[in-house]
């Protein structure tokens, strides 16, 4: 999709309902319900994370998302793919503030860059007892992404036509944080699998976008 089409119709969201759970339930993994059973006494004491999904120009014009592959490490959300964000630090005055200071430490998009259209609905990530807030937010130029080394494998430019394809929806095997391995409902893009919390989010966004082109 040309950029500057994109842009001409990505501010209609802000006065549409979000779809939220109808949205997410489509992504939700098998695990999800009991995950959220055994924690609901966590759930109130939660920590908080911002995260952002960015839209920009390819070079070519065409409307890109970027996504990011973790490193892979001894945590629950090793080597997976998601947006760029982190939990809101005690500099941060709003998620939002989190979100955009996550997304320059991890990918190089000073916060200055970036215009936030709108703030889609909380996720809560059981394995990490953490509430995320997702933003959506543009930059109108290119960027030059710099990766963080210690933190981010690899950055993934995503075309906006692959999420919109439902080709990409598909049901994959993973192994989770809890040793186990499960079906799941997931995104297949650029060659990576993006499942759990993160392809919630996506398919909340992509219920949108259907309705603005």
């Amino acid at each position: 999709m040309n950029f500057d089409v994109f842009i001409r119709s990505i501010s209609k969201i802000k006065n549409i309902e979000l779809p939220a759970e109808a949205s997410h339930f489509k992504m939700v993994p098998p695990l999800r319900r009991e995950l959220l059973r055994n924690q609901r006494g966590k759930v109130s004491n939660a920590r908080l994370a911002g995260v952002l999904a960015l839209f920009f120009p390819d070079r070519n014009g065409q409307t890109n998302f970027v996504v990011i592959l973790r490193k892979t490490y001894n945590g629950v959300h090793s080597a997976q793919v998601g947006f760029p964000g982190g939990k809101l630090e005690i500099q941060d005055q709003t998620l939002q503030d989190a979100a955009l200071r996550e997304t320059f430490e991890e990918i190089g998009v000073p916060e200055r860059d970036v215009e936030i259209i709108c703030e889609l609905t909380q996720v809560y990530i059981p394995p990490s007892n953490f509430h995320v807030s997702p933003f959506i937010g543009i930059t109108k130029h290119t960027p030059v992404f710099i990766k963080q080394e210690d933190e981010v494998e690899s950055i993934i430019e995503v075309p906006l036509r692959h999420l919109l394809n439902d080709a990409v929806l598909i049901s994959k095997r993973v192994a989770t944080s809890y040793n186990v391995e499960i079906e799941v409902p997931a995104f297949q893009l650029n060659n990576h699998i993006v499942w759990g919390a993160t392809a919630m989010m996506l398919s909340e966004i992509k219920d949108l976008l259907k309705q603005v082109f």
